[in-house]
């Protein structure tokens, strides 16, 4: 299937864009979690409030959350805020303020200079230091015996009004007060002091008259917002890259298909015993299929899932890595699960091309022979024989449809299971004060997002070996290179109509077989003249005739037109100068003319009456009122055999070639008619080579030589009359065929 590969090269730049869209994708969908955690956290939990560094802050709240700050974060906290008095108007950001904060109306606050994320970087782990101090100081005056678990959420909760009272005694102690206070609150991680310095904010906002509702609202908006834009993203580029991934599959389908026929179309009859009819079929249909759906799914998924898989992993050990654990089992099970079906389904998914192959093929030959299953009353047999390989293919896919079904529940399990897990592990971090609600939420998200990435791989996997399978019976034909081939200096044959054919010295043999089916065999087929062979069944006729076309090359000796080895022309030339009409009448739907116009696109519609005149096909053609016209079905199944015959002679004599061949192509007319095309086609080719496989004597007799085959070598040649006297196998077809007053004649 690599060897394939080569088929995506004119598809390159709608491969990267698709590649480019599915990282657009994975980014929108791996930042939902985060604006959901921060939905929970910010928006629910912290009532809209992102920073522990107040925006603004009263001057009682502003000396008392200083008063547990070191002196270097008292010079920083000075620097960040500027003190707006009531009335003052003038001051920059005074209307805004007061609008914001009612309170600036009758007292001063203090305000924060600039609100960018640098800004709350330096102040932040300052104010959570500070808030910690604070409750640390104040639990160390609590006796320990009324100390619980309850008295920080108790903290968060103060009545700042009455810690104001007790500002003149805590501005007037020493710094070193607080030093076993501040050395507590360093141990404390900074993630909960920050959480916990929010709460504070969130008290001082209210002592302003903030709205929190209205913050915490227009904080749920804009991160809901945020959601909808990416989930319209992320639909957008779901979008482009179902586009791209079809336009990518359908042209390479287009192409493998277009270039497994022309391949086929250059297959000598050597290449088609390799492949039977039904495998062709089947490797243009129904494998190309298999490409053109992995392909699909593999440019959205199997290229999205991995991403997805390592984007999701990063993120959620972003969020919290003691839970890191949880990721490792959930992978190692999916692993394991894939592992079993793997196992089990590989070995059969393998073995399914085969069987399509196998019921195509029954079901081929059982539509061609219609007719004869019928009139020898085998209906129950063939039945019987297409049950068996129906039956076979059935179970075939029903044990994979099972394994399949028994993936889906488990992989169900596995993520509702460690869905309990993450909730277990992290309701008791968040009891602890180690995480928040809205990090295990986004955390559980990941990791469904990450055990969905390898359980969408894995259907990949599943399918990758099918179409593997698919591939490589695809390059079986494409690899095949046809025993005939044209010359790399092509000799040009001449345009005349006087046309030569030798056969010099001209063995031939099967590929595979141990012996000859034709043996040293010479003779000159001159312009003008008919070349008769009549031999046996068996005796190589069709497989001499098969040699002129090049259907087969020669083992031994040569074939020549005008003196050149036809293995020296291509097999183009040498085919324009060949009217052809096979064993059995080959027609295809369409019209009539539609497939006289075969023998030669750019004939007249004179040449096409003609031609029917000469092949006595006017008759049965003037007989519809279409005419030319008349719909030929699939095959020419709506014509009798003689017809089917006659077009076929007529379609070669549209070409108007210098060399004409008749395999046993009058076989199906009546004595009247054969005796009348005969003698109206004799006219008409009075210049051509003509060249006649025939099994009845009155079809050959009035030829200028008649070759007697019998096994592969020639036994007679000669006229009728000559051969009569010369040649004992002639004289017992000729006797099995006419009276004695016809043979004496």
């Amino acid at each position: 299937m690599i060897k394939l590969a080569r088929y995506l090269k004119p598809y390159a730049l709608l491969l990267t864009m698709a590649i480019a869209l599915l990282f657009v994708q994975a980014i929108s969908d791996l930042s939902l979690p985060n604006y959901m955690s921060d939905i929970v956290n910010v928006g629910i939990q912290q009532s809209g409030i992102q920073n522990a560094t107040p925006e603004a802050i009263s001057e009682d709240g502003y000396t008392l959350m200083t008063t547990f700050m070191t002196e270097d974060e008292q010079l920083i906290a000075a620097e960040n805020y500027t003190l707006l008095n009531p009335g003052d108007t003038t001051a920059p950001g005074y209307e805004d303020a007061v609008k914001t904060y009612p309170l600036l109306e009758t007292e001063s606050i203090y305000v924060l200079n600039n609100t960018d994320p640098v800004t709350f970087e330096t102040l932040d782990p300052i104010f959570g230091q500070a808030t910690w101090t604070f409750i640390n100081y104040f639990q160390s005056l609590t006796p320990a015996e009324t100390t619980d678990s309850s008295s920080t959420a108790s903290m968060t909760d103060v009545d700042f009004t009455e810690v104001y009272a007790a500002l003149p005694m805590l501005t007037r102690l020493p710094p070193a007060t607080f030093d076993e206070a501040r050395l507590q609150a360093s141990q404390t991680p900074e993630s909960m002091q920050i959480q916990t310095a929010i709460q504070f904010t969130k008290q001082f906002y209210i002592e302003l008259g903030a709205d929190i509702g209205a913050m915490q609202t227009a904080y749920i908006l804009q991160i809901g917002g945020m959601m909808l834009l990416l989930s319209f993203v992320s639909i957008a580029a779901a979008i482009g890259v179902g586009f791209f991934s079809a336009r990518v599959a359908a042209g390479v389908s287009q192409t493998l298909r277009r270039d497994i026929f022309r391949k086929v179309q250059w297959f000598s009859n050597t290449e088609f015993d390799k492949f039977s009819t039904a495998s062709l079929i089947t490797r243009t249909t129904n494998d190309i299929t298999q490409i053109q759906t992995v392909l699909i799914m593999g440019i959205r998924i199997l290229c999205y899932s991995p991403i997805l898989a390592i984007g999701g992993i990063i993120m959620a050990l972003r969020r919290t890595t003691s839970m890191g654990w949880i990721i490792v089992l959930a992978v190692v099970l999916v692993i394991l699960i894939i592992g079993i079906v793997f196992a089990l389904a590989m070995p059969r998914f393998k073995k399914i091309q085969k069987l399509v192959d196998k019921l195509n093929l029954v079901t081929r030959e059982n539509l061609t022979g219609l007719m004869v299953v019928r009139a020898f009353g085998t209906q129950k047999f063939e039945e019987k024989r297409f049950d068996g390989v129906n039956v076979e293919t059935t179970q075939n896919n029903l044990f994979v449809n099972r394994i399949m079904v028994f993936m889906m529940p488990t992989m169900m399990f596995i993520m509702n299971g460690i869905t309990l897990l993450v909730i277990w592990v992290g309701a008791h971090q968040i009891a602890q004060s180690a995480m928040q609600v809205g990090d295990m939420m986004a955390f559980m998200q990941y990791t469904m997002q990450i055990i969905f990435s390898f359980l969408m791989i894995s259907m990949m996997f599943i399918m990758i070996p099918r179409a593997a399978v698919s591939g490589d019976r695809i390059q079986e034909v494409l690899a095949i290179e046809p025993s005939i081939t044209d010359p790399v200096a092509p000799q040009n044959l001449p345009m005349n109509n006087q046309t030569t054919i030798t056969f010099d010295h001209v063995s031939f043999r099967y590929e595979g077989a141990e012996e000859d089916v034709l043996h040293d065999i010479n003779f000159v087929a001159n312009p003008g003249e008919t070349t008769a062979f009549i031999g046996s069944t068996g005796s190589g006729k069709s497989t001499l005739i098969n040699l002129i076309p090049r259907f087969f090359d020669v083992t031994d000796g040569e074939v020549r037109i005008d003196d050149i080895d036809i293995r020296k022309v291509t097999q183009h030339d040498l085919r324009e100068k060949i009217g052809y009409v096979p064993q059995k009448g080959v027609l295809f739907s369409g019209t009539i003319a539609s497939n006289l116009y075969y023998g030669d696109q750019n004939a007249s519609e004179a040449d096409l009456e003609i031609a029917a005149q000469v092949a006595q096909a006017t008759s049965f053609v003037q007989s519809c009122p279409e005419g030319f016209e008349r719909e030929i079905s699939q095959g020419g199944s709506n014509v009798s055999g003689g017809q089917k015959q006659r077009l076929s002679i007529a379609r070669a004599l549209v070409r108007k070639p210098d060399i004409y061949i008749f395999d046993d192509s009058f076989s199906a007319l009546d004595y009247k008619t054969d005796v009348t095309l005969r003698k109206a086609l004799k006219e008409y080719t009075s210049n051509s080579t003509v060249l006649i496989v025939a099994q009845r004597i009155n079809t050959i007799m009035n030829a200028e030589q008649i070759i007697v085959l019998e096994h592969g070598h020639v036994v007679g040649k000669g006229t009728h009359g000559e051969l009569l006297k010369t040649c004992d196998t002639y004289r017992e077809i000729a006797s099995s065929q006419l009276s004695e007053e016809e043979l004496a004649l």
